[in-house]
């Protein structure tokens, strides 16, 4: 399979729109894809629009210098950790010391030969993609030495029921979204899909502090008879709105429980993407939504829910917003009714899901832009 290498991207920034021409030159020539400011706050507003590899600062600027770009650059939790590279007329020792305390990972004279300038750049973006690369690994390892996991192997077996799941992390990176299944006693099953806030590895460690939350309310719940998902939801907000750890971080629940015995599901939400439920007899989907906010946003949030009496045939789709979220010509888009309208051509009264694994597997990886998570229940009996 032929395979071709996606260009680095790199940010431009001087005011001397000569030097800037010819930098833009060299660097596209060497294979980059680059984009061109004449100023720290058009850069900013072109960092708003699409995220680069890599930002090549000149220091002297008007209005806002390069030490003050790079600050700002360093508040910007999406912005933080892209290599930035300054770019001066002389050699100033407090002048580097100043940027490298920046976290800076260099500095580069202007009257540098520029295709010097472009070689080093691309050995410094390759050292930095190696030392990343060997991080996530390392990490990778230390998660598999722990066995912990936000994703199951597999789903579980449940009475009358067929529940299958697709999962797809970003970049091959474990991110925000999780899933799990909880079998409580002989009559009652609970299904969880969530999305945390935020991408990688950040949001994946935090996964695990609601995971814990919700899977010790569901237990509770149960030990108290208590057998509401609305109410299990509202208990799970407020702890976490109250643990001093998870300040300002948001999540989306779906929380679903299976009644074994009376053979229905009840559903409720919190700040998810409406299910999709398709009934067999009618041959027709439905959209059914929640009306609860993210978790962890306000306290004493009250939650509704709402019971699905499925019946043999019927399915329910449950997913993130990475099933939805799509990358075209450098933006993000994001298309509910596209995905729902891809459902109804693959879906009839058997059971749809290889049919919808293959339609997601055949996706362009770089059309990913988070992490995507389906889970399918289908109603056998």
């Amino acid at each position: 399979m032929i395979t071709t290498e996606v260009p680095k991207k790199i940010l431009l920034v001087d005011d001397n729109p000569l030097f800037l021409k010819m930098l833009s030159k060299a660097f596209s020539k060497a294979g980059f894809e680059c984009t061109v400011a004449e100023s720290a706050n058009e850069a900013i507003r072109k960092l708003a629009a699409d995220l680069p590899d890599a930002i090549l600062s000149d220091y002297q600027m008007p209005k806002m210098n390069g030490i003050e770009f790079r600050k700002y650059v360093l508040k910007q939790p999406t912005l933080k950790d892209i290599p930035f590279i300054f770019l001066t007329d002389f050699s100033d020792k407090e002048l580097v010391n100043t940027g490298l305390d920046l976290h800076a990972i260099d500095y580069v004279i202007k009257d540098t030969p520029v295709n010097v300038i472009v070689a080093k750049l691309n050995n410094l973006l390759a050292t930095v993609s190696k030392q990343r690369e060997l991080s996530e690994l390392e990490v990778k390892k230390a998660a598999a030495a722990l066995n912990i996991r936000s994703v199951p192997h597999k789903a579980p077996d449940i009475k009358g029921y067929e529940v299958n799941f697709w999962h797809k992390s970003f970049q091959d990176i474990p991110g925000g979204d999780f899933i799990d299944f909880i079998q409580v006693t002989d009559r009652f099953s609970f299904i969880i899909l969530g999305d945390v806030m935020g991408k990688k590895w950040m949001a994946w460690f935090l996964s695990f502090s609601f995971l814990s939350y919700i899977r010790a309310a569901v237990r509770y719940g149960v030990l108290s008879h208590e057998y509401s998902v609305a109410s299990i939801l509202e208990k799970v907000n407020q702890i976490i709105c109250e643990d001093e750890a998870l300040k300002d971080i948001l999540s989306s629940l779906s929380l679903l429980m299976v009644d074994h015995e009376k053979g229905h599901v009840t559903y409720a939400g919190a700040g998810d993407l409406p299910l999709l439920y398709y009934q067999a007899k009618t041959k027709k989907f439905e959209s059914l939504r929640c009306s609860g906010l993210l978790l962890g946003m306000f306290t004493n949030v009250e939650y509704d829910e709402q019971q699905i009496n499925m019946q043999p045939g019927d399915q329910l789709f449950i997913f993130t917003d990475g099933i939805i979220d799509y990358a075209v010509a450098g933006d993000t888009k994001s298309d509910y009714n596209l995905f729902a309208k891809k459902l109804e051509t693959i879906t009839d009264s058997r059971n749809s899901f290889d049919k919808l694994k293959q339609f997601l597997v055949k996706q362009p990886p770089a059309s990913q832009v988070d992490d995507g998570s389906i889970i399918h229940v289908y109603k056998t009996a």
